[in-house]
């Protein structure tokens, strides 16, 4: 079980390939996309095929890895991604090319991704978003996730200073569990009451 593709009304989860490279670059080199996201956007298809392999093809090879292409089904081609980190935070992550925003699409995604993760015995998933983000807790909550806490990082590579809220989703029935290691990490975090 590696990357298994999954299908939804409208889309297909797969792998990405070498043949994605333009769609990659399209995806990660537009800055209002990016503006949330860890890493700067990409300036060059070379950064693009360099992104690939780094965040993808590397990832690929692990016995089980959920680093989705989001495809619509009428072309195969990715307009976004959806990953679920196989570290203990099992972090979903997630992106679209703002000509698809305010479709769902994200939301039919992670849908998708959820249910492949309880299928496959994943116990619980994380996210987190900048608070300045809020449509991206949007799609959390749509997901099911509940808010368990706020705390600030130093985020790397862009270091800058950002505010997170945590949200967490338990898929074993353990509704008590909370992941923590944010919590413990940082110096300033706190539980907002008006989430």
């Amino acid at each position: 079980m590696n990357t298994p593709t999954v299908v939804t009304e409208r889309l297909i989860l797969r792998k990405f390939t070498e043949n994605d490279i333009n769609a990659i670059y399209k995806i990660f080199s537009d800055a209002q996309v990016n503006t949330f996201l860890p890493w700067f956007a990409l300036k060059s298809l070379q950064d693009a095929e360099v992104f690939y392999k780094t965040r993808y093809a590397d990832t690929y090879i692990l016995p089980s890895a959920y680093n989705y292409a989001v495809c619509l089904k009428t072309n195969d081609l990715p307009i976004g991604y959806i990953n679920a980190d196989m570290k203990d935070g099992y972090d979903l992550g997630y992106g679209l090319r703002k000509e698809y925003w305010r479709q769902g699409l994200i939301t039919e995604a992670g849908k998708a991704v959820i249910g492949q993760l309880k299928q496959d015995g994943i116990p619980y998933v994380t996210a987190t978003h900048d608070v300045n983000n809020s449509r991206s807790g949007a799609v959390m909550k749509r997901l099911g996730m509940r808010y368990k806490y706020t705390y600030v990082e130093q985020w790397q590579p862009k270091n800058l200073s950002v505010t997170f809220r945590m949200y967490q989703l338990n898929l074993d029935g353990n509704e008590d569990r909370v992941y923590n290691k944010y919590w413990d990490a940082a110096s300033v975090r706190f539980i907002e009451t008006d989430i």
